[in-house]
């Protein structure tokens, strides 16, 4: 705590008593600080904090009770313990009730107090990681787009705040669109970094020629077009953090010299002779399996295990489907307000197209959809029309299909029943093939004839 075991302010209007309790704890390495009543001890709490308070409960003038209630208006988590007399003792108990941690009975054995404030100051340092994690837990759930209730989702949040204030590399693994950047910069403002950069780059997005130059800089000369010095993303980010996205596109020449930076903390700029030392946390992103990808020779084993430390896996949309509604209607509010377009929800029928399509674009194609839906909206509320072509209409089925809606509305669920029957017909009622026409997985279209008893014509002719 701060350099030392621990802050400990001393409250007793006894002198002696003051001086054999700083005497028994110096000795563990506190930071001790004393006082003789409790005007002396508030006047000290207002220019430090203190981890821990020992007081005694009987004093003249203000009590140790007196204290605790004050110093709970304050914070309501500060940790006390009360040093009583055997006569006192059920005043003391009165205190636990009121929120002291414990009481010591006078006189008070060096070892027992030792313990004592060993299990008190335990105690409020688990309290105060456990405040951490709550504050950083919350700031990852305000992210909309990695915001959900999904179990899955749940289970990201969770890793996120339990590693975000280590140093440890992480690895997140998703497909395109899931979010994986935004998980990276939660792990990042949940840090002891978050003061110090974040710095991203798209592995894919960077010609191999160039790769190195963007990661570690180059010096002026070094190769054709290096008019002057540039510093490379590592440098530039030096003590916060770097974030490489689509790692498992860079070259495997490339990725040693990766891993050698990462082993060594240091690097070399192109063209350079000095070592320059870094402090980074490396957070890399991919969307393929890339242990498949060290079979085929294409990426360094001893790269993906420095990497590898921690593991987070982004699940899909289309496997979070509870989630969808959320995420739907934060973009619909969002897209409203940045347009000016006052466009209230999503109408039951639209909202079903959206449950039911795949989203093989994850979370920014849903995203894209719910903007251009918002701008093309013909009332507040957005209407399956409002939807493009390939989530408002079923596809495979004569390339997509035009619905009046007529005055007094219509049964979606028969409307979603006779295009279910048209495509098992096409598909010669064969749920394999009849899925793809509907823009659903096998389980999802076995699931919807079940639910609406859909079964082949002959079979139920042979039943009858």
């Amino acid at each position: 705590m701060d350099g030392t075991n621990g802050r400990i302010l001393v409250v007793d209007d006894e002198k002696l008593q003051r001086e054999i309790i700083i005497l028994t704890l110096k000795k563990e390495g506190y930071d001790l600080a004393e006082a003789a009543g409790v005007r002396e001890a508030l006047a000290m709490m207002e220019k430090r904090e203190f981890d821990l308070i020992l007081t005694d409960l009987m004093m003249q003038g203000q009590s140790g009770m007196d204290l605790l209630d004050l110093v709970q208006k304050v914070d309501a988590e500060q940790c006390v313990i009360m040093m009583t007399a055997h006569g006192s003792i059920k005043t003391a108990v009165e205190a636990i009730q009121k929120g002291a941690f414990n009481y010591l009975e006078k006189p008070i054995e060096g070892d027992q107090l030792i313990m004592a404030v060993s299990k008190a100051l335990e105690h409020i340092g688990l309290v105060r990681e456990n405040r951490v994690l709550r504050k950083r837990l919350e700031a990852i759930q305000s992210i909309p787009y990695i915001h959900g209730e999904h179990p899955k989702m749940k289970e990201v949040f969770r890793i996120i705040s339990k590693i975000a204030a280590s140093s440890s590399s992480v690895l997140i693994v998703g497909e395109s669109g899931t979010g994986k950047e935004l998980v990276a910069r939660a792990i990042h403002d949940g840090s002891t970094r978050k003061d110090k950069p974040f710095m991203a780059i798209n592995c894919a997005a960077i010609p191999d020629t160039l790769i190195e130059s963007e990661l570690f800089g180059h010096e002026k000369g070094s190769f054709t077009g290096a008019n002057a010095r540039e510093i490379g993303i590592f440098e530039a980010a030096n003590g916060g953090t770097v974030f490489l996205d689509e790692i498992g596109e860079m070259n495997v020449s490339m990725q040693a010299k990766l891993l050698r930076a990462i082993q060594e903390k240091e690097i070399r700029r192109v063209g350079g002779k000095i070592n320059i030392s870094l402090d980074l946390r490396i957070l890399a992103a991919t969307n393929r399996e890339l242990e498949q990808e060290i079979k085929r020779g294409a990426f360094r084993e001893d790269l993906f295990y420095r990497l590898n430390v921690i593991r987070i896996n982004l699940p899909p949309l289309r496997e979070r489907g509870s989630d969808l509604k959320t995420l739907a209607e934060y973009f619909v509010k969002k897209y409203s307000e940045i347009s000016g377009i006052e466009v209230e929800g999503i109408s039951k029928p639209a909202l079903r197209l959206i449950m039911n399509y795949a989203w093989p674009g994850n979370v920014r194609q849903l995203e894209s959809v719910i903007e251009r839906s918002v701008l093309m909206a013909e009332s507040n509320i957005i209407q399956p029309e409002d939807l493009p072509a390939e989530i408002g209409s079923t596809p495979g089925l004569t390339g997509g299909i035009s619905i009046d809606l007529p005055p007094d509305g219509i049964d979606f669920e028969e409307l979603e029943k006779g295009l279910i029957i048209k495509a098992m017909e096409r598909a010669d009622w064969v749920i394999g093939k009849a899925a793809p026409l509907l823009g659903m997985s096998y389980k999802t279209l076995q699931y919807r004839l079940e639910k609406f008893e859909i079964e082949r014509p002959e079979r139920r002719s042979k039943l009858s």
